[in-house]
C-alpha cells in the first residue's frame, strides 16, 4: 500500500480557517468570561482554557486519525477530516443564559463556573446518548424547530451585542467587517490567496496599531503582560460532582437540553454534509468522540462543549486532508496551555474580529430558512420570537443595573408601556418554547395535526413542570419556579391547543 503523507499543501489553507475560528472562540471566552461571569484571569487561564485545550486536542486528533483510516481503507487520497472545535452556540448560551445569571445572583464566579461545568457535562452525556438514538430524535423533530431556535440565539446573543461594540469603534471594526461580508458572501479569493478571516483580522489590527502610533484611539490591551508559563489541565471532578449535587445548575435544564439536542442533530447533519461531499464517516464513533471531547472539557475545568463543525465541504474544497486537523489541535492547545490568548488579546483588538461573529450569526439565520422546506418559513419566523424576548429582557436588566435599579423595583412601573411580565414569561425556557412554537406550526402547515398535538402536549407538560414560562420575580432577579402546576395558565393554553389539534386530526382522518 502506498504511503500517505500526513500533510499536504491544502492543509495550510484549511488550518488557517479552522484555527481562526477556534481562536475567536477562545478570545470570546476570555473577554466575556470576565465581563459576563466575573471569571478572574487566573480561573480563565489556569482552569478553563487548559481544559478546553485538552478537549480540542482529543477531538482533532481522533478525527484526523479517522480520516486517515478511511483513506487507507479505501485507497483514496482526498479524504478530509471532520472539522472540530468549541461549540459556538453553546458558548453563547452557557455564558449568557447559565453562568451569567448565576453570577448576577450570587456574585460568585466559582458558583457560575460550577453551573457551567454541569451544563457542559450534561451536554456531553446527551452527545453520547445521541450516538445511539440520534437518528430517532432527528426523525421526530422538524428541522425548522431546531434551526429557528439556534437562529434566534445567533441574531441576538451572538450577533447584535457585538455589532453594537463594533459600531462603537468603526475606525477599527467597520472595514474588517465589510471585508468579511464581501469576501465570504462572494466566495472571492483575496490577493495572494489569503484567507478572508485572517486578512480581515490582520487589517483591523494594523489599523488599530496605526491609530495608536498616531495618538488616536489608543489600543488598550486587557489583562496583565503575557509571561509564558505552562498551565497543564487540572482535574475538576470534585467541582463537577459538587455541581451535580447542587440544585443551582439543574434549574437551567430548559437551556441545556435543547442545546444538547441541537448539538446531536447538528452533528448528524454535518456527517451527512461530509458524505454528500464524498467522505463517509461512521455515525456512532463520530458522535461518541464528540461526546467524549465534551466530557473531557467538563472533567478538566472547561464549561464549554465541543462539537463537529459545519463546513466540511469548504475545507475539502481547499484541499485540506487530515493534517489541518492535527495542526489546529496542537497549536490551539499550546496557545491555551501557555497562556497565549493573553498575548493575542494584547496585540489583536476584539473589534477587528467581531465581523466574523456577525457572519456566523447571519449564516446560521440564513440556514434556518434555506435548509427547511419553503412552506415552513412561517415556522422558522415564529421561532425567533422567544429569543427576541430573552434578548430584550437582557437589555432591560442591563440598563436597570447601569441606572442603579433592578427589575424587581422597576417592574411595577412599566405598566402598559412594556408588558414586562409577558417578556419574563417568554424568556423562561425560551429555547424550548422556540422549538415548541416552530414544531407545532411546521406540523400544522403539513396538516400533520397528530404530531403537532403531541408537541402541544409537551408544551403543557413543560409549563406544568416549570421548565418554560414559570418564574418568580425577587429582589435577586428572575428565578425559575419548578414543581407541579408551576405555570397553570400556560398549561391550560397548551392543553387546549393539543385538544384542538387532536380534533383536527380526527376530522382530517375521517375526511381522508
Amino acid at each position: 500500500m502506498a504511503t500517505r503523507s500526513w500533510f499536504v499543501r491544502g492543509d495550510i489553507d484549511g488550518f488557517f480557517g479552522l484555527f481562526i475560528d477556534n481562536l475567536l472562540q477562545l478570545m470570546v471566552i476570555t473577554v466575556l468570561g470576565e465581563a459576563v461571569c466575573g471569571f478572574p484571569p487566573e480561573m480563565i487561564h489556569h482552569r478553563i482554557l487548559p481544559g478546553a485545550a485538552l478537549s480540542i486536542l482529543v477531538g482533532n486528533l481522533f478525527y484526523a486519525w479517522q480520516a486517515r483510516q478511511v483513506a487507507l481503507r479505501t485507497g483514496r487520497s482526498d479524504v478530509t477530516a471532520l472539522p472540530y472545535g468549541i461549540n459556538t452556540p453553546s458558548v453563547m448560551a452557557f455564558l449568557f443564559l447559565v453562568m451569567g445569571p448565576v453570577y448576577q445572583e450570587t456574585k460568585d464566579p466559582e458558583a457560575a463556573w460550577r453551573a457551567g461545568l454541569l451544563a457542559c457535562f450534561l451536554s456531553g452525556v446527551m452527545e453520547i446518548v445521541g450516538a445511539f438514538c440520534g437518528d430517532w430524535l432527528r426523525r421526530h423533530t422538524p428541522r425548522a424547530a431546531l434551526l429557528s431556535a439556534l437562529a434566534g440565539i445567533a441574531m441576538t446573543f451572538i450577533a447584535m451585542g457585538f455589532v453594537f461594540q463594533l459600531f462603537a469603534s468603526p475606525a477599527i471594526g467597520l472595514f474588517p467587517l465589510m471585508m468579511i461580508l464581501v469576501g465570504y458572501a462572494s466566495r472571492t479569493k483575496l490577493p495572494f490567496g489569503l484567507p478572508t478571516g485572517f486578512a480581515a483580522v490582520a487589517v483591523g489590527t494594523a489599523i488599530a496599531w496605526g491609530l495608536k502610533a498616531a495618538g488616536h484611539g489608543p489600543l488598550a490591551p486587557p489583562g496583565p503582560v503575557w509571561q509564558p508559563h505552562l498551565h497543564p489541565p487540572t482535574p475538576s471532578v470534585t467541582a463537577l460532582l459538587a455541581s451535580i449535587g447542587s440544585p443551582e445548575g439543574w434549574r437551567f435544564l430548559a437551556v441545556i437540553l435543547p442545546m444538547g439536542l441541537f448539538t446531536v442533530i447538528g452533528s448528524l447533519q454535518n456527517l451527512e454534509s461530509a458524505e454528500a461531499a464524498g467522505d463517509r464517516f461512521e455515525t456512532r464513533p463520530s458522535l461518541l468522540a464528540n461526546g467524549i471531547g465534551t466530557l473531557c472539557a467538563a472533567c478538566f475545568g472547561s464549561p464549554f462543549p465541543t462539537t463537529i463543525y459545519i463546513g466540511h465541504p469548504g475545507w475539502k474544497a481547499m484541499g485540506a486532508r487530515e493534517g489541518y486537523s492535527v495542526l489546529n489541535g496542537v497549536l490551539i492547545s499550546l496557545l491555551c496551555l501557555m497562556g497565549g490568548v493573553t498575548l493575542v488579546l494584547r496585540g489583536i483588538p476584539v473589534e477587528a474580529t467581531l465581523g466574523i461573529l456577525l457572519w456566523v450569526g447571519l449564516i446560521i439565520t440564513a440556514q434556518a430558512f434555506q435548509e427547511t422546506p419553503k412552506a415552513h418559513a412561517l415556522a422558522v419566523a415564529i421561532g425567533f420570537v422567544p429569543s427576541l424576548a430573552a434578548w430584550g429582557l437582557l437589555l432591560v436588566e442591563t440598563s436597570l443595573r447601569a441606572a442603579g435599579s433592578d427589575l424587581f423595583t422597576a417592574a411595577p412601573k412599566f405598566g402598559a408601556d412594556l408588558f414586562i411580565h409577558g417578556i419574563i414569561a417568554l424568556n423562561q425556557g425560551f429555547i424550548l418554547t422556540s422549538m415548541l412554537f416552530s414544531a407545532i406550526l411546521a406540523f400544522s402547515i403539513d396538516r400533520e395535526f397528530l404530531k403537532a398535538g403531541f408537541w402541544a402536549v409537551a408544551g403543557a407538560l413543560l409549563s406544568a413542570a416549570g421548565l418554560i414560562h414559570a418564574y418568580a420575580l425577587t429582589p435577586k432577579g428572575v428565578e425559575g419556579r419548578f414543581g407541579w402546576s408551576a405555570a397553570p395558565e400556560f398549561t391550560l393554553g397548551y392543553g387546549l391547543t393539543a385538544g384542538l389539534l387532536f380534533v383536527l386530526h380526527v376530522r382530517a382522518s375521517r375526511a381522508g
